[in-house]
């Protein structure tokens, strides 16, 4: 690569590169080419990392790259790579863990950082506007202040590296075992008691939580572990969270009472509440629970599937320009519904914005539910980012083999056993990858596609899948573990393209990838792996508690199952 003087994303698959094909920016991929160029010409990289459904990732693309003299600017100082979260979450990863490091923070999308000329990153943040607002300054402020700074401090920037990498390095202690209970104590103790979730806005159903705490109530009994996900279903299934004219779930709510989404649908959160609703629907049969649980999987199969017939990521929050346009209605377009009030809470005024954004009063019947469909269906979808992600996919035949223990005559077991043999065509026989690179994959897709495998085994005592999943597991040792720290790497440990191994042991947007797998040893009958994982977890488990619920549930697993108990991965057989 001789120069950079064109934007290359036009043939990228990728549809959140592709909506940045036209900008005057000069966007490069992630590749050796452009890391190598930035370092042959001695410049500082700024990395873009977001997703095709993301509404300020839009925002600042509108603002920003999209404006000429903003573009001038960055193609002139930096070399510019476009990242798609989903496609590389490594990197992803990384880079949100730097951020968090520089600005002692939580992240977030867009994520805007600054990189050396080698890769490593200096300094960043998330979103800028165009004009300084808010106190954040303008973005072109920034990128002259950046670059300022790289010229003047190149070669001690550079010399950070070393301490970068140290302070990004996983802490750990020598803690062999210990106990479980007061880790999840403390959870309980952070949560909001009246309106379910954390405490504080704003509110994301953090489902790793209330899946541990199901699985705790599954060993003892002990309602304080089912009170909180009773509660959290119930707002989820009824407030604006929740889409009640299609079904499925918003990303996260603004405000305290889940009543105003964030309305991006993600696969991931979605394929996590049909989990958890049959999960909690084998405990306790809801009919109410169960409706919104049919309605949730019909809505997935109807809209997310994608051209090859797997699941696609995600729908935009936006429609026409506007967040949340197709979700919310006017009193005009809703008064005339007969006994609407009876089932909705309907204000001339609205509850956002002048418009009404559904909360249920009551279950409404479905002539109330077609005739909002069809208001609905004068409008334009939003975006659909119909990207393959492998360990989604998984999680969704594994959401299907839940469902189907509480909804047996639907055919989830059967459309759970399609979907995997669409998976062993695909991926199996060929090439296990993540999304659309055949040379990338992570190892949340062997862990949530052994997983999958695992509960199509206890279900249909077709044992083909077991030997399949103990096949994948030794290849994931081989492709993933660290022997001389007994963890997964994320990504491939032979053939990483970042400045710093990803050892990731926190749950995020799904269960983490480590935690998966030790649950997949134990139902293997790995002892020995399961036991050097475990022991794994537990060092990290005193510095990184609050975000390891899964490796909480994990562990105890593995360590019911040592002591001789009569347990399975969803909890133990209580003695009468």
């Amino acid at each position: 690569m001789e120069e950079i003087n064109k934007n290359v994303l036009a043939d990228d698959l990728s549809p959140y590169l592709k909506q940045h094909k036209d900008n005057p920016v000069y966007w490069q991929k992630w590749s050796k080419q452009s890391l190598e160029f930035a370092k042959k010409n001695k410049k500082p990289i700024l990395l873009s990392i977001g997703y095709a459904s993301c509404h300020w990732c839009h925002v600042m693309a509108h603002e920003s790259f999209e404006d000429k003299e903003t573009a001038k600017i960055m193609n002139k100082l930096f070399v510019n790579i476009k990242v798609d979260k989903e496609e590389r979450p490594d990197l992803d990863f990384i880079f949100q863990s730097s951020f968090q490091l520089f600005n002692q923070s939580g992240g977030g999308w867009p994520l805007t950082m600054f990189l050396d000329e080698n890769g490593v990153p200096f300094m960043g943040g998330t979103y800028f506007p165009r004009e300084s607002k808010h106190g954040l300054p303008s973005f072109k402020e920034v990128l002259q202040k950046v670059s300022d700074a790289y010229k003047d401090q190149r070669e001690k920037i550079i010399q950070q590296k070393d301490l970068i990498i140290k302070n990004l390095d996983l802490k750990k202690n020598s803690v062999l075992n210990q106990d479980l209970q007061p880790i999840l104590e403390m959870s309980l103790n952070n949560l909001d008691s009246k309106n379910g979730g954390y405490k504080g806005v704003p509110k994301f159903p953090t489902f790793n939580l209330y899946e541990t705490l199901i699985y705790f109530y599954n060993k003892s009994n002990d309602m304080r572990y089912l009170k909180p996900v009773e509660l959290i279903l119930k707002q989820l299934c009824s407030k604006g969270i929740y889409d009640h004219v299609e079904g499925g779930i918003s990303r996260y709510t603004l405000d305290e009472e889940w009543i105003i989404p964030h309305f991006e649908k993600m696969l991931y959160d979605n394929t996590q509440f049909i989990l958890l609703l049959s999960k909690f629907c084998k405990i306790s049969p809801d009919i109410y629970f169960k409706e919104k649980l049919e309605q949730t999987i019909d809505f997935l199969m109807s809209n997310f599937l994608n051209e090859e017939g797997f699941l696609g990521s995600a729908y935009d929050a936006d429609s026409d320009g506007e967040e949340g346009k197709y979700y919310v209605f006017t009193f005009n377009e809703v008064n005339d519904i007969e006994n609407i009030e009876k089932y909705f809470h309907i204000r001339p005024e609205g509850n956002w914005e002048h418009k009404i954004i559904l909360v249920e009063k009551e279950k409404p019947p479905k002539d109330i539910l077609n005739k909002l469909l069809e208001i609905r269906s004068e409008r334009n979808k939003p975006f659909f980012d119909d990207k393959t992600q492998l360990d989604l996919n998984c999680l969704m035949i594994s959401a299907l083999v839940s469902a189907n223990e509480v909804l047996p005559s639907r055919g989830y077991l059967k459309l759970a056993e399609e979907f995997l043999l669409k998976v062993e065509k695909k991926y199996i026989k060929n090439k296990i990858h993540h999304s659309y690179s055949k040379e990338i994959v992570f190892i949340e897709d062997y862990a949530f596609l052994i997983n999958a495998l695992l509960d199509l085994s206890d279900k249909t005592m077709n044992f083909k899948y077991k030997d399949i999943a103990k096949k994948l597991s030794l290849q994931a040792i081989d492709k993933f573990y660290l022997k001389e720290k007994n963890i997964f790497q994320k990504n491939l440990k032979d053939c990483s393209d970042i400045f710093f191994k990803p050892i990731d042991i926190s749950d995020s947007t799904i269960p983490n990838g480590n935690s998966i797998m030790l649950i997949n040893f134990v139902r293997l009958g790995m002892i020995e792996e399961a036991k050097k994982l475990s022991i794994s977890l537990n060092g990290y488990l005193n510095i990184y508690k609050n975000h390891m619920m899964t490796s909480i549930k994990a562990i105890d697993y593995f360590n019911c199952i040592v002591e001789g108990k009569n347990c399975n991965e969803q909890g133990c057989k209580i003695d009468a």
